[in-house]
């Protein structure tokens, strides 16, 4: 497991160094991408070995039996994270984007309100305003350096009309992986509005030493009759192109109307998902995640401190995924010089924070799931940058 290689992306229609260009105004021969959340790194050889059998049969017909599929989703989630659940309680939706479009399809209508915990994930709202349904933002407010959740301010800020809320867990983009007792609190919240509450966990494999990620499912048994929870193998192992996710659904009423929806618009399994996921849902699978994970705990370490060296600016401590949340707001620069600095100088392509909802408009989103080398650089770019300031 070789993380420090350095693999040339570009030309390979990758959104993340191919679209650079043409979205920031950054040549990929200078530029660096640190926006598009997947990572530079080759996935498993279990997972190639897989790609390359399945390409050797020579026929890409519709996929059936979904049984290993389902066994390694349900062999993962046992080992990696101590939640047993039943193949039959697992949907396979065209990635998280797409299962979270699905959920406010099946379990709100025109109109209702989904509560988002800002600043978050930018798709959720995108997909939540394109439904046609209203996005309702409870801020997250900053304790000493992180995230956390401030539910008193919350209950008065919904009106009833809410029916869902959607949880980032481990949270994007700042980070947090949040403890079994403010899990608890969130259950308890939908419980007292009547929320449907739908857990991401995309990111739940990638947490740095000393955090582990707690399933939402085993952190209040009592919540599964209102509880969606969502995974996926693309953001652990680097397999986002090939769109899959899992929408696992343990209560029954809850699960018959998401099938119902599932049904109605004719979704079936990807196959290449069915053959790779297995792949990297295995003992080899989890060795390469260990070993990822302390690489990038290393970038973490590197990153911060150069960041944080630069007056004005502070990375947030990551707890878990490789998403960098850096402030900006001590610098007193206005946001478009930031990003100008970011940009022209720098040469570095991020997430606008504002992107991200209330509470990220001094923030700005580092992808740090690369080579080292290229995180040296990206903040000796900055340095250079904001050299002003030092």
């Amino acid at each position: 497991m070789n993380f420090d290689e350095i693999i040339d992306r570009r030309g390979t229609h990758s959104s993340k160094w191919d679209m650079m260009e043409k979205l920031y105004g950054l040549s990929p021969e200078d530029g660096l991408p640190m926006w598009v959340a997947d990572m530079d790194f080759r996935p498993p050889h279990s997972v190639q070995q897989a790609l390359e059998a399945y390409a050797a049969e020579g026929v890409f017909g519709y996929f059936g039996d979904e049984r290993d599929y389902l066994a390694s989703v349900c062999w993962w989630s046992e080992t990696r994270h101590g939640w047993t659940i039943d193949p039959e309680w697992i949907f396979s939706t065209h990635g998280l984007v797409n299962g979270t479009g699905l959920c406010v399809e099946a379990f709100t209508a025109p109109g209702d309100g989904v509560v988002l915990f800002t600043p978050v994930y930018h798709a959720f709202a995108r997909t939540i305003k394109a439904a046609g349904r209203r996005v309702v933002e409870c801020p997250l407010i900053q304790v000493d350096g992180r995230y956390e959740m401030d539910f008193d301010a919350y209950d008065t800020l919904l009106d009833g009309s809410e029916k869902m809320v959607i949880l980032c867990s481990p949270h994007n983009p700042g980070g947090r992986v949040w403890s079994k007792a403010e899990l608890q609190q969130v259950a308890d919240f939908a419980r007292r509005h009547d929320l449907i509450l739908v857990s991401d966990e995309i990111h739940c494999d990638i947490t740095m030493p000393g955090h582990t990620h707690v399933p939402m499912a085993l952190a209040d048994e009592g919540i599964s009759e209102r509880l969606v929870m969502m995974t996926a193998a693309t953001k652990t192992f680097n397999l986002a192109g090939i769109h899959t996710g899992n929408v696992i659904i343990p209560d029954p009423a809850l699960r018959k109307r998401f099938g119902q929806l599932m049904a109605g618009l004719g979704i079936s399994p990807n196959a290449f998902a069915q053959r790779l996921v297995p792949a990297a849902y295995a003992p080899e699978g989890a060795a390469w995640v260990d070993a990822l994970c302390d690489y990038l705990d290393g970038n973490r370490h590197l990153f911060d401190s150069g960041i944080n060296a630069i007056p004005g600016l502070r990375s947030m401590r990551l707890e878990g995924t490789y998403l960098a949340w850096v402030d900006f707001s001590g610098t007193g620069m206005s946001t478009q010089e930031v990003q100008r600095r970011i940009l022209d100088e720098a040469k570095i392509a991020v997430n606008f924070g504002s992107a991200f909802g209330a509470g990220g408009e001094t923030f700005q989103r580092f992808n740090i799931g690369t080579q080292r080398e290229r995180v040296v650089e990206a903040v000796e770019r900055m340095q250079r940058a904001f050299a002003d300031l030092q």
